[in-house]
């Protein structure tokens, strides 16, 4: 898997660079489709209000179901195919259990057409890539995805591509893990991850080339608060070209750098030991 660029023999081709993964063309299994057809709200609400601006249009996409639980314990399955899908960063494997079940799980690299991953509750003989195990028989150092924050609830940790957690201690039934993000926290030692890294790492390295595909994703133009009008914009008017002369903000006055937005959520904040700043966190 690599970066290949474009001859540009059209302008959309001049600056494309996109990722030539191999992934199967085949369509996705019919029974891990879900029955709606259009899997976005295009930025509206139940009431047809835009709630979230620039977004809207693109191609439609069929919902995958993933399994991020991972509950089939002791089941081998053999990955049938690895494909790409639409609704996420990560490619995704179609594991095919020996009992006749199919199941889409996210594709770590170096998981290959044939590779065979299990769920298991006790210690496995070899650490290899896709098995899902609790944190507490996990080895230390070691590269984890898919992490779940409470037991049963699904991953919900490092599930992007190319991205994965590193286990750093395990004691008193918590284990300490450091996110993708640089933040350092306890989880449930109970909690259930994934062996590897995600793949498809070179994601974020692809070059649209056009305009044009952006649409395609779903994503309408980003017009800058400050080529607007007073009317439309608190950053917006001046006579000639300003930089807005202010702290930048929203239409609404909400300020856009440095404000915090997170809301105080008392569990999750008392499980996290350094902030993705580096900063730690004070202790009442």
């Amino acid at each position: 898997m690599a970066i290949v660029s474009s001859n540009p023999i059209t302008p959309g081709c001049r600056f494309k660079a996109v990722s030539r993964s191999i992934v199967s063309s085949a369509r996705p299994a019919r029974s891990l489709v879900s029955k709606t057809r259009r899997c976005r709200s295009d930025g509206r609400n139940c009431y047809g209000r835009i709630t979230m601006r620039r977004r809207g249009g693109g191609h439609g996409r069929l919902s995958r179901v993933l399994d991020y639980r991972r509950d089939k314990i002791g089941v081998p399955a053999r990955v049938q195919s690895v494909e790409y899908d639409p609704n996420r960063s990560c490619h995704i494997a179609l594991l095919a259990y020996v009992d006749g079940e199919k199941r889409y799980i996210p594709a770590p690299q170096s998981l290959s057409i044939g590779s065979v991953v299990c769920s298991l509750n006790e210690k496995p003989d070899d650490f290899t890539v896709g098995i899902a195990l609790p944190l507490a028989l996990i080895p230390l150092a070691m590269s984890v995805h898919c992490v779940e924050l409470l037991p049963g609830r699904g991953a919900q940790l490092a599930r992007g591509a190319g991205t994965s957690a590193r286990l750093l201690a395990v004691e008193s039934g918590r284990a300490t893990l450091k996110l993708p993000s640089g933040e350092i926290r306890y989880v449930d030692a109970r909690c259930r991850a994934t062996i590897g890294v995600l793949g498809n790492g070179e994601h974020n390295q692809q070059s649209l080339g056009k305009a044009g595909r952006n649409r395609w994703l779903g994503l309408r133009p980003r017009v800058r608060g400050v080529a607007m009008n007073p009317v439309d914009h608190p950053m917006g008017g001046g006579e000639g070209r300003t930089s807005g002369g202010g702290h930048p903000v929203s239409p609404w006055g909400q300020l856009a750098k440095g404000l915090p937005t997170r809301k105080r959520k008392k569990i999750s904040n008392a499980a996290i030991l350094v902030r993705r700043n580096g900063r730690k966190m004070k202790r009442r």
